[in-house]
């Protein structure tokens, strides 16, 4: 957990960016982005020209209008080889009515069992012939092996290439003795809402289940990260099919099926695929180097709100730029070295016109360490722009290689700052006080839900006492790392309390 990326100080929305779990409290409808990590043992508890060699071949036009509706019969045919089912053994820990326990099962005599093994099921789709396969993150996420189950019924042992968790995203591979059948990455951004589309999956453990229906929508924020813009779709998706291909009409992937919206844990119509555009960048950088690269700002962005325009003397109006409130920089940051400052609204990058912090977070994001952009912006009324060469992410944990590999980083959802003066006057702070002050709490995060407000002074971690925002990042990590907890003493209107905050509560939706 970086100072960045844990606390804010990057260039995600005041309400994301803070640290971001799949499933949330806020969002319990949502039944689980997980999706796939739940069906266990096969049910839910809780891009023409020619093809290539191996290549799926492209469907035949759209029926014709005269058609009450199409026939999908030769697409599902067609892409179907491309589709997997994948199989993963993750550690089964000891079950009660309060969740996991922490530890193996207990037996007699002081000795511990050795844990074992259960199965989840998700599914996937073939990208190249030699056996690149697309999944969702959480599909792999801790297994302790992967196995890929092909539409003949042969098993092929995964290898995971690499992980990004913030696009929920994961790169396997598969060695077979022949040329496999793949399908191509299409153009998310040609997809209209009302167009058909199927998708095609492991549902409950159901390999091959081909289903249908329309984009419902483009651009939907779910709360799940600061890179949100999912397509909607109405095709019945359901647990197990995480990861799984949804297909437009020409026989290309347009999007990755990753969440469903549901009281019931069901299909009830509304899906969410992550974004065709958005996968080829992340596989890319994935297959090139087992992780991915982003570009980095340094800045705590937030939502101009109608109430804020007149305050801050911004255009209004129609027409008007919508743009990111700039509510903190990092120090040393490249903003900072910019001369980017809290109360600048930003409202484009390098042209592109930007609506919310969301947009400045992905135009950021998609920019390459060591390029040059720039920065329009509104400061006191007045439009300027300003040049920014992009660093990298420090810290960036979002992709890593191997199911194996370290520990990520269990996310807050704080946003710290120093005790200025004028913060120090306003909360009414004895002079000489040190810690950090909460700027902003992450709505739906784990420490949202252990009632962290802004305004709240921390000024200890356990039993360690914190000077400022840094010293408490680093114990806050240490915590996070050791026990999945944090202990957070705070100072609130002038009370000195513990508050617990449980980072594993988000996992459990």
């Amino acid at each position: 957990m970086s100072t960045r990326e844990e606390f804010h100080a990057n260039e995600a929305t005041g309400r994301k960016g803070l640290g971001f779990r799949r499933t949330r409290r806020a969002q319990s409808l949502i039944a689980a982005a997980l999706l796939a990590g739940t069906a266990l043992g096969g049910y839910a508890l809780i891009e023409r020209s020619p093809a290539r060699a191996g290549e799926v071949a492209a469907a035949p036009a759209p029926a014709a209008a005269s058609q009450a509706l199409p026939d999908f019969s030769d697409l599902a045919s067609r892409v179907k080889p491309a589709v997997v089912s994948i199989t993963t053994r993750l550690e089964a820990r000891e079950t009660d009515d309060e969740g996991p326990a922490p530890g193996p099962f207990p037996i007699p005599g002081g000795m511990k069992a050795h844990p074992h093994l259960i199965e989840a099921r998700g599914s996937g789709f073939i990208i190249s012939p030699d056996g690149v396969i697309v999944t969702n993150n959480h599909v792999v996420h801790e297994a302790k092996s992967v196995m890929v189950t092909l539409s003949d019924g042969s098993e092929l042992p995964a290898k995971v290439i690499g992980r990004d968790q913030r696009t929920d995203l994961a790169v396997l591979r598969v060695t077979a003795d022949h040329s496999l059948p793949y399908v191509k990455l299409g153009d998310s951004g040609a997809v209209k809402p009302g167009q058909w589309v199927i998708a095609m999956g492991n549902p409950f453990g159901l390999g091959g289940s081909v289903t249908a229906g329309i984009v419902s929508a483009k651009g939907r924020d779910i709360g799940e990260g600061p890179y949100d813009n999912f397509i909607q779709v109405d095709a019945p998706i359901n647990q197990g099919n995480s990861g799984g291909p949804l297909f437009s009409q020409d026989g290309t992937v347009i999007g990755v099926n990753t969440a469903i919206l549901s009281p019931s844990g069901g299909s009830v119509g509304i899906g969410f695929a992550i974004p065709s555009n958005l996968v080829k960048t992340v596989v890319a950088d994935i297959e090139t180097t087992g992780h991915v690269t982003r570009g980095y700002l340094g800045v705590a962005a937030q939502p101009v709100a109608p109430a804020l325009r007149a305050a801050l003397a911004l255009p209004t109006g129609e027409g008007a730029a919508k743009g990111a409130l700039v509510a903190n920089v990092e120090p040393h940051s490249p903003a900072a070295q910019a001369g980017i400052a809290p109360g600048d609204v930003i409202t484009a990058v390098d042209g592109k016109t930007l609506a919310d912090p969301r947009d400045l977070a992905r135009a950021i994001a998609a920019l390459k360490p060591g390029a040059e952009a720039r920065i329009a912006l509104i400061r006191n009324g007045a439009p300027m722009s300003e040049t920014v060469t992009i660093a990298a992410q420090p810290d960036e944990q979002t992709a890593d290689r191997g199911a194996a590999s370290g520990a990520e980083t269990p996310r807050v959802g704080l946003a710290l700052q120093p005790i200025s003066p004028e913060l120090r006057d306003q909360l009414d702070l004895p002079a000489g006080s040190k810690g950090a002050v909460v700027a902003a709490v992450e709505p739906g995060s784990p420490a949202e839900a252990a009632g962290i407000e802004p305004g709240d002074v921390v000024i200890g971690v356990g039993a360690k006492t914190v000077d400022g925002p840094e010293a408490a990042v680093s114990a806050i990590r240490s915590s996070a790392h050791e026990h999945h907890a944090v202990a957070l003493r705070i100072l609130r209107n002038g009370n000195a309390a513990f508050v617990a905050i449980d980072l594993d509560k988000s996992k459990e939706g």
